[in-house]
């Protein structure tokens, strides 16, 4: 491993209450061989709690019902989101195989009884009815990632995309994908201010 790993916040516990263990198990996890199997970079260490952890449990009661992570990697958000919301029901869909073989582990091991692992790129992802919501954490800007998640979503469901700073223009760029997948009620939310050290921004749509 390159460089230490950040101590667990004291807010963490209380994000994750009586799922703290887990969230405890996946982050030594991460820390352990996240760097070594390509799912994370050395730089992450110091901050893999705060930037990655906290990030996507932040926004968990966003979540409910059937929810699809497009590209979910080292499972970021969607691991996380599964420790803090067991009553839905997650979808990680990640074409590498040796992240998908992560993934399934990690299920396994956390006994995740709500996640199903599902090795495919987002063009196919079989259409059965559409997912609630479907979210996805740093894959690509959103005039790349509209058309791969919006097709995914029932209708009225909604796109809950976690974003970066520069969320605002990716959506000024993004116009036109987002008329043609028919989005409704855009907005940003910025999550955990006054309680993370990093806050999180998430991109909402409905889909009609």
């Amino acid at each position: 491993m390159t460089g230490a790993v950040e101590a667990e916040p004291a807010v963490a516990a209380e994000m994750f209450g009586d799922r703290i263990e887990l969230a405890r198990q996946f982050a030594a996890a991460l820390a352990t061989h996240g760097e070594e199997r390509g799912l994370i970079g050395p730089l992450e260490l110091p901050r893999l709690w705060t930037r990655h952890i906290l990030n996507s449990a932040i926004a968990a009661p966003l979540f409910s019902g059937s929810v699809a992570d497009i590209g979910s990697g080292a499972g970021l958000p969607g691991i996380v989101l599964a420790i803090v919301r067991p009553d839905a029901q997650f979808t990680l869909v990640e074409p590498m195989e040796r992240r998908v073989t992560w993934l399934n582990e990690q299920v396994t091991a956390l006994g995740l009884s709500n996640v199903e692992v599902l090795r495919a790129r987002a063009e196919e992802v079989p259409a059965t009815g559409g997912f609630d919501v479907v979210t996805a954490r740093a894959v690509s800007a959103l005039r790349t990632l509209i058309p791969l998640t919006a097709p995914l979503v029932r209708d009225g469901g909604e796109l809950t995309l976690l974003k970066g700073m520069n969320v605002s223009n990716e959506i000024d760029a993004a116009q036109k994908q987002i008329k043609k997948f028919r989005l409704s009620d855009v907005r940003v939310e910025v999550l955990g201010e006054g309680v993370l050290t990093e806050t999180t921004r998430v991109l909402r749509a409905r889909v009609r």
